[in-house]
């Protein structure tokens, strides 16, 4: 078997495309003057539905490849050590996601300010990674169809009801909770609907893991896989309002006059249809390099950008005033500084983690002997107050 088969380049390709189109559509969206925004505009009508497709990839690939690698190992239920990686990999999602989202200036003056509580894609596929799990969890000891299925059910029914709990801010929550589930306060993604891509990219990575050694795997799921996307993107819609006039339900109509999930699904798999085609087209380092290095990536846009940490990025100097000439420019070299700097980064990842810890634990020594002063301090005031009080005997 050769290796362009055993490792499936084409699923990192299509990361390293789906991190390059938000690297340009965060840039463009965010720094393009208003006045440009212009839908009967044909270029940047189609800018607009290729920025669109951007996330549901992204977020079904996810599902896709924690997926097929928690499925290869043959050990089943908690044993299986993609379980404890998964999870440590979904927690170190999240709590980057809030990382990111700190200002060192308010930190300072003792505040956290609400845009830290706000959930963003790295807390959502986060939180989906620890739902897959459970969902494998417990279905393993069940047939083997039983987790695909119910994932496939999931995401199915989490973007039927969208209409309805898309309406809900979900208030009786703590808002740093209900932020996961609604969008009411700023956040960009949520949980519901966003679990469902990444449900139906693991149910698709099931698919591939039980039929990719036939010889005839690649035709049929190109063409399958165009064909349902195709269906998805047109005719979907119209199929809702049918059942809906039949069925006199208006959720179904609900769905069909805001379609976005289904019809995102069907580009999806038209976009795994066109990188199956071209797989053999998808070795090259450079490209499997950035797919594999998304996490950095976003990293590394998120503090250039919006200014993680300082609060000083380019979207507080250049916020929607630059001119589409500006803004494609800049939109390129941002691709290309944002995955230069995650290459190397990757490439010399020890080293610099070492530097690192190694600062970190200088800065420790440094501060050690104010900090037992400090302790010193306290437990001589502590004594002195519970003393006057009266609570404690000389």
């Amino acid at each position: 078997m050769n290796q362009s088969k055993k490792r499936l380049y084409f699923i990192d390709a299509m990361r390293a495309w789906a991190i390059l189109m938000m690297l340009q559509g965060h840039f463009i969206d965010g720094l393009l003057d208003p006045i440009f925004r212009d839908d009967s505009n044909l270029f940047f009508s189609i800018w607009k539905y290729f920025r669109g497709i951007t996330a549901p990839v992204f977020f079904t690939v996810s599902g896709f490849i924690f997926t097929f690698l928690l499925i290869k190992n043959p050990i089943k239920g908690f044993s299986n050590p993609r379980v404890k990686k998964g999870i440590t990999r979904g927690l170190q999602l999240i709590g980057i996601g809030y990382l990111l989202r700190i200002n060192l200036l308010g930190l300072l003056y003792g505040e956290i300010y609400d845009a830290f509580y706000l959930v963003d894609v790295l807390h959502c596929i986060g939180i989906s990674l620890l739902g897959i799990i459970s969902i494998y969890l417990l279905t393993s000891k069940q047939k083997n169809y039983v987790f695909p299925t119910v994932l496939g059910i999931i995401g199915v029914t989490l973007f039927i009801f969208e209409p309805i709990y898309a309406k809900s801010s979900f208030n009786f929550l703590p808002q740093a909770i209900s932020n996961y589930f609604a969008k009411s306060s700023g956040s960009v993604f949520t949980i519901i609907p966003w679990f469902g891509y990444t449900a139906l990219g693991g149910l698709i990575s099931v698919l591939f893991k039980k039929y990719k050694e036939r010889d005839t795997f690649y035709p049929v799921a190109i063409i399958g896989s165009l064909s349902l996307g195709l269906l998805l993107i047109f005719f979907s819609s119209d199929v809702f309002m049918s059942i809906s006039n039949a069925t006199n339900i208006s959720l179904f109509a609900s769905i069909h006059y805001n379609n976005y999930l289904f019809i995102r699904f069907g580009d999806v798999l038209v976009v795994f249809a066109i990188f199956m085609a071209a797989r053999q087209l998808l070795t090259n380092k450079t490209i499997i390099n950035l797919g594999q290095s998304t996490l950095s990536i976003y990293i590394i846009h998120f503090i250039i950008l919006y200014g993680s940490f300082t609060g000083i990025g380019l979207y507080r100097f250049f916020s929607h005033s630059l001119s589409p000439v500006i803004v494609i420019t800049g939109a390129l070299l941002f691709m290309f500084v944002c995955s230069t700097l995650a290459l190397k980064y990757e490439k010399h990842k020890q080293a610099i983690i070492g530097q690192i810890t190694d600062i970190i634990a200088e800065i420790i020594r440094a501060i050690e002997p104010g900090l037992l002063l400090l302790l010193k301090v306290i437990k001589s005031f502590s004594y002195k107050v519970l003393r006057l009080l009266g609570l404690i005997k000389n």
